[in-house]
């Protein structure tokens, strides 16, 4: 684990307010020390880890850029105009450049994917179930949108990443949603018998060109490597655009104001109060809400079905590289996250690494997602990638 890198504070152009973390409830949380660790804290000590610190996250992890009241924003090592993403963008940032070997982040809607997309690293989001939640912001007591949330290990090359996942894995008898299922090892795994697809665009957003040809670029070598190889994409991600949003805000975020009740903040970032504020506006009946949980439902069943003729699926984290600070909380921007999210919804791993650059000299990432509980199907095809096409690379800064 790591502590906070490439902060900056100041003035945030997208939101026009000024946040320089000196303010006094700044001061009670940046000195805030908890009573124990998270389960997947303590169970890397007891094997040996060493603490270094906390890295910095956006308020309660529920933003795709890691600015905040207290510290300010984490800065992208490639370029420090542009973000590392989040909520693990202090991970992606300290990982990427050498701070520390490996991070912990969590991932709600891409927050481990996004920064190693953003910042050129390796991280696994496990499959749902798989790594207790226990002593998280976002715990497992979160009710419809509990499954959404895992943890997962961030680091420079994904022989770490398996290195890791088995030392945080498994019951811990409090997260009651952590299942003790099997978890494989990625040296068995033959790449030779794989059924993969890919596909580059999920008819939301169509990525940049050199997002494509990091796909098609995978795509080849997981061929090359004799896996049979088809692109394809499943129809009902198209179908169901906004599905991530219909579930965590379909209860006006009730949830959200419960978790800052609960910790304690009466003042949020702009971003968070915009979100809240909006969610007030697409909150919906109780009926109609037990009907956005069967609509879930079926969006699983459908993925499920789609994954029956497959063992992995490769395709792009986000629409594009990092964007300059603030962008990707704008609405034009939204869809180019939809990427991430799909797998989410569905719970299953998801292994990403760096497989291209921008034309800016930015890290371009891609994912492999496999079946229910194959982390070790997800982790070597990852791995296999990160020898072709380079993996991490070393920053500038």
């Amino acid at each position: 684990m790591h502590w906070r890198a490439f902060h900056a504070e100041g003035f945030d152009d997208t939101e026009g307010i000024h946040h320089d973390g000196r303010r006094d409830f700044g001061r009670r949380v940046s000195e805030f020390v908890p009573d124990a660790d998270a389960t997947v804290a303590a169970r890397l000590r007891a094997a040996g880890g060493i603490l270094l610190g906390k890295s910095n996250t956006p308020e309660l992890t529920l933003a795709a850029e890691t600015d905040n009241l207290v510290y300010g924003r984490t800065n992208n090592p490639f370029n420090v105009d542009r973000t590392t993403g989040g909520s693990s963008g202090g991970a992606g940032a300290i990982v990427c450049c050498g701070g520390a070997a490996f991070d912990i982040g969590s991932d709600t809607g891409g927050s481990v994917r996004y920064p190693a997309h953003f910042c050129g690293i390796a991280g696994l989001k496990p499959n749902s179930g798989r790594v207790p939640r226990t002593g998280h912001i976002v715990s497992h007591s979160m009710g419809a949108v509990d499954s959404l949330t895992q943890n997962g290990p961030m680091a420079r090359y994904v022989e770490d990443l398996a290195l890791l996942l088995p030392i945080i894995s498994g019951p811990d008898w409090s997260d009651p949603f952590i299942v003790p299922m099997p978890l494989g090892d990625p040296a068995d795994v033959d790449l030779g018998g794989l059924r993969v697809c890919f596909y580059t665009d999920n008819g939301i957003r169509t990525p940049t060109a050199e997002t494509v040809a990091a796909v098609r670029m995978a795509a080849d070598a997981l061929a090359d490597a004799g896996c049979s190889v088809e692109e394809d994409v499943p129809s009902v991600i198209a179908e169901n655009p906004n599905i991530s949003n219909e579930l965590s805000g379909g209860d006006g975020r009730a949830w959200t104001n419960r978790l800052l009740e609960k910790w304690g903040t009466t003042e949020t970032f702009p971003y968070l109060t915009r979100r809240i504020a909006r969610s007030q506006d697409d909150m919906v009946s109780v009926g109609d809400f037990t009907a956005r949980l069967e609509h879930v439902d079926g969006f699983r069943s459908a993925m499920l079905g789609f994954m029956q003729d497959y063992d992995v699926i490769i395709c792009p984290v986000a629409a594009f590289a990092a964007l300059p600070h603030g962008e990707s909380l704008k609405d034009e921007n939204q869809p180019g996250m939809s990427y991430a999210a799909t797998y989410n919804i569905t719970g299953w791993p998801s292994t990403v690494i760096r497989g291209g650059t921008s034309p800016e000299g930015l890290p371009i990432g891609v994912q492999a997602v496999a079946r229910p509980w194959r982390e070790d199907v997800s982790l070597a095809v990852a791995q296999y990638l990160e020898g072709v096409l380079g993996g991490w690379q070393k920053p500038p800064i």
